[in-house]
């Protein structure tokens, strides 16, 4: 199996894909769709499904909403293989992860808070683009280690560091073909919290590649982050996997679908009388 189409024959069990939720809310069809299209890519392929549960940011993560994430995966008939990951107990290895970047010298600490980059941005000599300024890349070592002793940062990727060490990257769309990674576009992100220490960008390709995850399915609004994922990937000496963004689905009133769309949840469908296998007719 080439793992770039899922109606195959051949069976290929090096092929793994993974559903990853947040448990800071209901699920909703859109949830729905990147499960179930990644337990058949997988499931086609006789590769491995397997569920990691994303709670890295534990002021929104309730344990009731990872207990509706197995009620619903149970009712839409998907099974995993493995024990499921927690990201809320990978801590040391993410750690690892950031003083990897650290010492490649391509990770610098920014103590700059939410305020301090918006009027930043807004001011005359505001940076290009709506992207973090690079206020904190500029301090002087002294200034830096001064700060460092006193008060606990957030740690940003320098893109532009970074891709002196890699040089150009692509990676591959199921849809859109072969992408030139474009890492600068999105500025240097924060691939740390100062709360939590670690962020979504870093954990995931940290976890896709421990887990040995060659197929990532996703909504499209996930598409533009991919760029810096592949640098990250690069960095660490992690594999790039083949990427799968679907279309996102919308409600009735043509918004895409979120978690605070009650009504569109898969509990509340459950509620309504629809059954599972009518829900997966329409995905």
């Amino acid at each position: 199996m080439t793992a770039h189409h899922l109606g195959v024959e051949t069976v290929d069990k090096s092929v793994a894909s993974r559903f990853a939720p947040s448990p800071t809310g209901l699920l909703h069809r859109g949830h729905a769709l990147s499960a179930v299209t990644a337990w058949r890519l997988a499931r086609a392929a006789g590769g491995r499904f397997v569920l990691r549960i994303e709670d890295i940011d534990t002021t929104r993560c309730r344990p009731e909403f990872e207990a509706a994430i197995m009620e619903d995966m149970a009712w839409l008939g998907l099974d995993w293989d493995g024990p499921v990951w927690r990201q809320s107990e990978r801590g040391p290895v993410y750690a690892a992860a950031l003083d990897q970047l650290v010492a490649q010298g391509v990770a610098y600490p920014c103590f700059c808070t939410r305020s301090d980059i918006a009027a930043a941005a807004s001011a005359p000599h505001g940076p290009e683009g709506p992207v973090y300024p690079g206020t904190c890349r500029r301090l002087d070592p002294a200034t830096r280690a001064a700060r460092l002793a006193t008060e606990r940062p957030a740690w940003r990727l320098d893109v532009a560091a970074a891709l002196a060490i890699t040089g150009p990257l692509r990676w591959h769309d199921e849809r859109e073909g072969w992408q030139v990674a474009d890492a600068m576009a999105g500025g240097d992100i924060v691939i740390a919290r100062r709360d939590i220490g670690t962020a979504y960008a870093l954990a995931v390709v940290v976890d896709d590649a421990a887990q040995g995850i060659t197929d990532v399915v996703r909504g499209v609004d996930l598409f533009g982050a991919t760029h810096v994922q592949v640098l990250l990937q690069a960095l660490l000496g992690l594999p790039t996997p083949r990427y799968h963004h679907h279309r996102l689905l919308t409600g009735p009133d043509g918004r895409r679908l979120a978690k605070r769309d009650a009504g569109e949840t898969l509990a509340a469908l459950r509620a309504g009388g629809l059954t599972a296998a009518q829900l997966l007719a329409s995905l």
